[in-house]
């Protein structure tokens, strides 16, 4: 995936943070109880809050922030756009699942509920939200034939709902496999093909 922006950050024009998740002791720890795994992905989020941005913005003080990520880890840079829209400039989604029910069986609470893109946002009625989300630049990228392009066109569906701008890319054929999402990646941030 690096390769697929090479030419970018050899010419300093991106540089890329690789933040490993803890989806293994949160949303994919079966054998904790929902809510469990809900408040160990806060902690993730307050991780990257707290720890991760401060040091890229001491590296790069540049504040354009773009969050991608590929399947699960579309999901991640969706949610974190979405809760922060005020950090964040771009989010790229490839191939991702925003309903995080998806992962408790279908079992909810408030953490859950803010944690899951197509329910969260289809309720967002708060005017400076809204403003801030619709200055993200959101690029939603997704093959015809994924079994996850419905739950991607339901969420373009919800940002439609509230007037947010947003590209949603349908790719002809199989895509969720990293040689598409190498493609997407070079298309969509480093801008070739």
């Amino acid at each position: 995936m690096i390769a697929a922006v090479g030419d970018h950050l050899e010419r300093g024009w991106v540089q890329l943070w690789c933040v490993d998740s803890v989806d293994e002791e949160s949303w994919y720890a079966r054998t904790l109880h929902p809510a469990a795994r809900a408040r160990r992905h806060l902690q993730y989020e307050s991780y990257l809050l707290h720890e991760v941005l401060p040091l890229t913005q001491h590296q790069n003080p540049n504040p354009f922030l773009i969050t991608t990520g590929a399947s699960f880890g579309a999901y991640h840079a969706a949610n974190f756009a979405f809760r922060h829209p005020s950090l964040v400039g771009r989010m790229l989604g490839m191939s991702g699942l925003y309903d995080i029910k998806e992962q408790t069986g279908g079992w909810s609470d408030e953490t859950i509920y803010f944690n899951s893109p197509t329910d969260y946002l289809q309720n967002e009625h708060d005017p400076a939200r809204l403003a801030a989300l619709r200055k993200i630049d959101i690029i939603i990228a997704i093959g015809r034939d994924d079994p996850m392009r419905p739950n991607n066109e339901w969420l373009s569906s919800a940002l439609s709902s509230k007037d947010i701008w947003h590209a949603l890319r349908i790719w002809d054929g199989w895509a969720h496999d990293w040689p598409y999402w190498h493609r997407m990646l070079a298309k969509y941030i480093g801008g070739h093909d």
